[in-house]
C-alpha cells in the first residue's frame, strides 16, 4: 500500500505539499494541487483518516444507548442508527441499560472517557442529572423515544397518545367493551403516553357505551411475564372480550396463555400488540400491531446527532415526530355479539 512519502516522491513534492493536498488543497496552486491529486488517484493512496480526524479533535464515534437490546423494537433502531453513520462513515458503539439507572451512568462515564462526538440515549427512569452532566461535558446528545424533562437537545419520537388511540378506537369498533389493558410502569414515558391516549379516547365515548378496562402493570414489559399475569387473570374468573398490549412480545406472551387455556384469538379474545416487529405477521396467530417505524426513528436519530457534530455552531435543535399506524391482522376480530348484529342488520 503506498504511503504519504511514495505520493511525495512520485510527485516531485515535500511531504508538507501532500499533507495541504489532502488536508488544506485551497492554499495549493492549481497546478500543483492537480499534479498531486492525479498521482494520489494513480497510486491508490487512502490518507489515514484517524490521523486526520484527531489533529482536528474528532474521532467520528458516537454513543448509542438503549434500555433492551433483546426487544426488537430496538434492534430495528440500533440498525437504523447505524446505517445513517455508516452512511457519513462514523462508528456507533452499542451500550444496553436493561432499564437500569445505574448502567445507564456507567455507560456515560464510560462514552464520555472514550470522547464519542456525541450521544444518542433512549433513557432510563429518573437520568436527566446525568444526561445534564454529559452536555456539561460538551459531549452532544439526541434523545431517542422518550424525554428528558428540561434537557436542550434534539429529539425523535413517536406519537405514542396517539397509538394508543387507534388501539382502543379498533377494538371498540369490533364491538369489545370489556378490555384488558397489559402495559408497564407509567415511570416509562411512552406507556404513560399511550395510556393517556387510550384514557382520552375513551372519555369521548358516551358513558352507556363506554369501555369497562381493566388494568394489568408488569414489573418488566416481556412475554413472560404477560403470559403469567393473563393466567392469573383468567383465574380469577373475570370476562374480557379484548387485550392491548403494550408491545409485540407482550401480545405473544398473552397469546400462549389463551393458548394453553384453549381459548381461541380472535373467535374468543382479541389481541393487539405494539411496535409491529419483523415476527409479527408471521405468528402462529398473525398480530395485529400498532406499527411504529424503529429503523426510520434511529436513522433520523444519528443524522441529527451527526449534522450537530458537523455543523455545531450552525445546529439548532430539532424535535422529530413520526405517527404510528394500525396494522390489522388475524388476532383481532368482532365478538360474538358484534357479530350477530352485524348480520341482523
Amino acid at each position: 500500500m503506498a504511503s504519504i512519502r511514495d505520493v511525495a516522491k512520485a510527485a516531485g513534492v515535500s511531504l508538507g505539499t501532500v499533507s495541504n493536498a489532502i488536508n488544506r488543497p485551497e492554499i495549493l496552486a492549481p497546478r500543483t494541487l492537480r499534479k498531486v491529486q492525479k498521482v494520489i488517484e494513480d497510486m491508490g493512496f487512502v490518507p489515514n483518516a484517524s490521523a486526520r480526524n484527531l489533529r482536528a479533535g474528532r474521532n467520528r464515534v458516537i454513543g448509542l444507548v438503549v434500555p433492551d437490546i433483546s426487544n426488537p423494537f430496538f434492534t430495528d433502531l440500533a440498525r437504523g442508527v447505524n446505517n445513517a453513520a455508516f452512511a457519513a462513515k462514523y462508528v456507533v458503539i452499542l451500550c444496553n441499560t436493561d432499564e437500569s439507572s445505574e448502567k445507564e451512568s456507567q455507560y456515560l462515564d464510560v462514552l464520555s472517557a472514550q470522547n464519542v462526538e456525541g450521544i444518542l440515549i433512549t433513557p432510563a427512569r429518573e437520568t436527566t442529572r446525568a444526561l445534564a452532566s454529559v452536555t456539561e461535558k460538551g459531549i452532544r446528545l439526541a434523545l431517542v423515544d422518550r424525554p428528558a424533562l428540561g434537557l436542550q437537545a434534539c429529539s425523535v419520537a413517536v406519537n405514542d397518545s396517539y397509538g394508543g388511540s387507534l388501539a382502543l378506537t379498533h377494538l371498540y369498533d369490533l364491538g369489545h367493551r370489556s378490555i384488558v389493558l397489559l402495559t408497564g410502569s407509567e415511570d416509562i414515558p411512552q406507556v404513560a403516553d399511550r395510556n393517556a391516549g387510550i384514557r382520552e379516547t375513551l372519555n369521548e365515548i358516551p358513558a352507556s357505551d363506554r369501555p369497562n378496562i381493566i388494568e394489568l402493570r408488569l414489573d418488566s414489559m416481556s412475554a413472560s411475564n404477560a403470559y403469567s399475569a393473563i393466567m392469573k387473570k383468567l383465574e380469577s374468573g373475570i370476562d374480557f372480550t379484548g387485550v392491548i398490549c403494550g408491545n409485540d412480545l407482550i401480545a405473544l406472551g398473552a397469546i400462549r396463555a389463551f393458548r394453553e387455556k384453549n381459548i381461541s384469538v380472535p373467535e374468543d379474545v382479541s389481541v393487539i400488540g405494539y411496535d409491529d416487529i419483523d415476527f409479527a405477521g408471521s405468528a402462529n396467530v398473525p398480530l395485529t400491531s400498532i406499527s411504529q417505524p424503529a429503523y426510520e426513528l434511529g436513522y433520523a436519530a444519528a443524522e441529527l446527532i451527526i449534522s450537530e457534530c458537523e455543523n455545531p455552531e450552525r445546529h439548532v435543535h430539532q424535535r422529530v415526530e413520526f405517527q404510528p399506524r394500525l396494522i390489522v391482522r388475524s388476532s383481532t376480530a368482532p365478538t360474538k355479539s358484534h357479530r350477530a348484529t352485524l348480520k341482523i342488520s
